[in-house]
């Protein structure tokens, strides 16, 4: 095994174009190995997943971190696309085997961290004046478009969650709406020009809306044209939402006033607004009918739902949320946890906002102008 990223390495320089980022420093410090593969170890099999590569991508993006950009990249590219990412999506998860060897465990794509990805690379050929790494995003998004979509019955071209395993034997589709940051899709529509992005950002919002009966999202949801959007019982979470939930919530929080579907998405999720102020912190499960809660969620989800209830006005929830940060910290070691807050706190902290046409927008590219 790589030995983890040394602390000098760590420590970005601070000044104009490269802020002190203290909660990306010790993320890497915790996670990251030094050949930038992305590593939870919660797990015995201690796995990488495509969406940690492509989430880490984003913040090192978000911290003019060029040199853990790079290895990142080049750690997935070898690692989860069989060393061509022009020619493959990434494999979603690498780690340790039952016969001890190491690497990919299971194969399918996962179209979030596609998503991502994609995302992230045309950001950083912008920024970095890099065209590998937009003509990289090019690629990929017609292979999320090719590879990763279905034209569903009365709901249109959708992007599922995988290339293989989500359309069932009873002709339905079992769907994620935390696959689809509106912002994300927004970007492409504007930068791609395919008007089948469009489509899939239709299609998304009604997967959102659907997930969300009675304002709280669903981690897994069913869909069957004739039936419509039915909870997925049967499915490890039992139709709850929790841990793949928890990031609607976040997306539609930092997406941009002037975007067109926030104010909808908004109004949606509201009731999780309510209940976050009335229990004092949101849930881990929540039965997405009833309203049931089972057990309070971690401070990283606290730290998930900030931008959302900064969004929705929640000023009494947002205050209980902050407090609660303060008086339990995240785990240094909570892989999931520390994302969600790198991504919330990040935003929160200025260190990048969304425009109303998607884009991150970075706080460093601004002060590096200023600056020279």
């Amino acid at each position: 095994m790589t030995s983890l990223i040394s602390s000098h390495h760590a420590q970005a320089q601070s000044d104009a174009c490269h802020p002190a980022w203290p909660a990306w420093s010790n993320f890497k410090q915790t996670f990251i190995t030094a050949d930038g593969r992305v590593i939870d170890h919660s797990g015995s099999i201690k796995p990488t997943v495509s969406e940690a590569q492509a989430y880490a991508l984003f913040f090192a993006l978000i911290a003019n971190d060029k040199a853990s950009f790079d290895s990142l990249l080049r750690w997935t590219e070898n690692n989860l696309a069989y060393g061509d990412l022009t020619a493959h999506l990434p494999a979603w998860q690498w780690g340790k085997r039952a016969d001890d060897s190491w690497g990919i465990i299971d194969k399918n794509p996962a179209s979030d961290a596609d998503l991502w990805l994609a995302y992230t690379l045309s950001l950083a050929g912008d920024a970095w004046n890099e065209k590998r790494y937009t003509a990289l995003s090019a690629l990929l998004a017609k292979r999320i478009l090719n590879e990763e979509t279905a034209d569903i019955p009365k709901l249109g071209l959708t992007l599922l969650p995988a290339p293989t395993g989500f359309v069932l034997a009873d002709k339905s589709w079992k769907l994620n709406a935390s696959y689809l940051p509106i912002q994300v899709l927004r970007w492409f529509d504007h930068t791609e020009k395919d008007p089948r992005w469009k489509q899939l950002l239709a299609s998304s919002m009604q997967i959102i809306s659907g997930s969300s009966p009675k304002g709280y999202t669903a981690d897994w949801i069913l869909f069957h044209p004739d039936k419509g959007f039915t909870p997925d019982i049967n499915g490890a979470e039992k139709g709850d939402g929790g841990y793949n939930a928890i990031r609607v919530y976040l997306w539609a929080g930092m997406m941009h006033e002037r975007d067109p579907d926030r104010a909808a998405l908004i109004k949606t999720l509201l009731p999780m607004a309510k209940l976050t102020e009335t229990k004092g912190y949101p849930p881990e499960y929540i039965n997405i009918q009833s309203g049931e809660v089972r057990g309070p969620g971690s401070s990283g989800f606290s730290a998930a739902l900030l931008p959302f209830l900064q969004a929705a006005k929640a000023s009494k929830a947002l205050q209980q949320q902050e407090l609660r940060l303060q008086a339990q910290a995240i785990k240094a070691d909570a892989y999931y946890d520390q994302v969600l807050s790198l991504f919330a706190l990040g935003w929160r902290e200025k260190r990048y906002v969304f425009s109303a046409k998607g884009k991150a927008e970075m706080a460093w590219q601004k002060a590096c102008k200023k600056s020279g």
